[in-house]
């Protein structure tokens, strides 16, 4: 089949929509195709990239590239259009009014993620757009011929019969290639990689670095997601143990979370990150880490005896909890072990790119089952 990827949203090395779902596919015999933020038209790993301009501020980019993106994916033919942004509904329901298979990939609960968006405007506006959002998808969820999620609780917002939960689990066989980085190392490595913002836990463990009774070095591996943050944590008395890395590549973050010794993801209880199934820790594990987890119910039903938990906002506990790993070898070294099994038997990539290879398979038929069919 044809398939076409849409984002005006995720960079060209987006985990989801590049590296496992677009190179996987082609690895799968597909044709497919990328439209999203880059420099150039370019065939990478399999995958034909068509580019959108990629020097737009965020208010124009919801407005320009859309109709862009429509222009380019209608020229393509595609047999299965793919998108993965709540600003491109208009977009898939054009190309489904022309006829075309749609399918509408839901990363997170937008319309109750948009209530904390403060460029939004004040509050009022956010709960309109809010609303306005859940409208679009509500019209979109008849019309489209199919609804992935990333969650289990997205999925009550659509049909059961053309919703499938896809995990944006770690894509383990890509995990394990990656060699050991040879970042020089002294001390136990606390690390945490991803967007730094305040909502993600990340002054609060700056600050439990000073408390750590440890000799320890916090790895920050990403980007300063919130531009005045990162003069507030580098004025914490935590920054004198903190090492702040540049940009890397996927290859590259793995190389080094196998250097590390605890993997952080201590999310603040924001209604979006009670019910999320973060990528972060599953790919902690599969570099062979212990990790500590924000105490969200949903999260220890889901984490059970394989991570520890903690509350994100003390520090004081943060601190302790990092203390009782380095300092019980053999009990972090046994919690990896149950979680590589746990995650290797229910919750690798390579166990939901099956099932999305098989919605596209069924959509082939012109007809999808139950989800529980979904692997036949």
């Amino acid at each position: 089949m044809k398939i076409c990827y849409i984002s005006t949203v995720h960079p060209l090395n987006d985990n989801r929509v590049f590296h496992k779902m677009a190179v996987g596919t082609a690895a799968a015999g597909h044709d497919v195709h990328l439209i999203i933020k880059h420099e150039r038209d370019e065939h990478l790993q399999g995958v034909a990239v068509h580019c959108l301009q990629t020097s737009l501020g965020r208010r124009m980019r919801m407005l320009a590239l859309p109709a862009l993106a429509f222009k380019k994916a209608l020229a393509l033919r595609a047999d299965v259009y793919h998108f993965h942004d709540p600003e491109l509904i208009p977009v898939g329901l054009l190309l489904k009014a022309l006829g075309k298979r749609v399918i509408y990939d839901v990363h997170e609960n937008v319309a109750q993620q948009l209530l904390n968006k403060k460029w939004v405007g004040p509050l009022f506006l956010r709960k309109l757009v809010s609303q306005a959002v859940r409208g679009l998808e509500r019209i979109g969820m008849l019309a489209f011929d199919g609804i992935v999620t990333a969650r289990p609780d997205i999925a009550e917002h659509f049909p059961s019969v053309k919703t499938r939960v896809i995990f944006n689990s770690a894509k383990l066989s890509d995990i394990y290639a990656v060699p050991t980085a040879s970042q020089p190392k002294t001390k136990p490595v606390v690390i945490y990689a991803g967007a730094f913002t305040r909502i993600r836990g990340i002054y609060e463990l700056v600050q439990a670095m000073a408390l750590v009774k440890a000799d320890v070095e916090l790895w920050l591996i990403g980007f300063w997601h919130d531009k005045e943050l990162k003069p507030e944590c580098e004025a914490l008395e935590g920054w004198k143990r903190t090492r702040l890395f540049d940009y890397m590549t996927v290859d590259e973050t793995y190389a080094h979370m196998k250097q590390a010794d605890v993997g952080i993801v201590t999310f603040l209880p924001a209604p979006n990150h009670l019910t999320t199934i973060s990528t972060k820790p599953f790919e902690y594990m599969a570099c062979g880490m212990p990790v500590i987890m924000s105490d969200f119910p949903y999260w220890r039903q889901t984490f059970t005896e394989y991570a520890e938990f903690v509350n994100p906002a003390d520090p004081v506990a943060l601190a302790e909890k990092i203390d009782f790993l380095l300092q019980h070898p053999k009990y972090a070294r046994d919690l990896v072990d149950r979680a590589k099994s746990w995650m290797e038997a229910h919750y690798s990539w390579e166990r939901e790119e099956q099932k999305l290879l098989a919605l596209y398979r069924q959509l082939e038929r012109g007809k999808l089952s139950a989800e529980g069919e979904s692997l036949a």
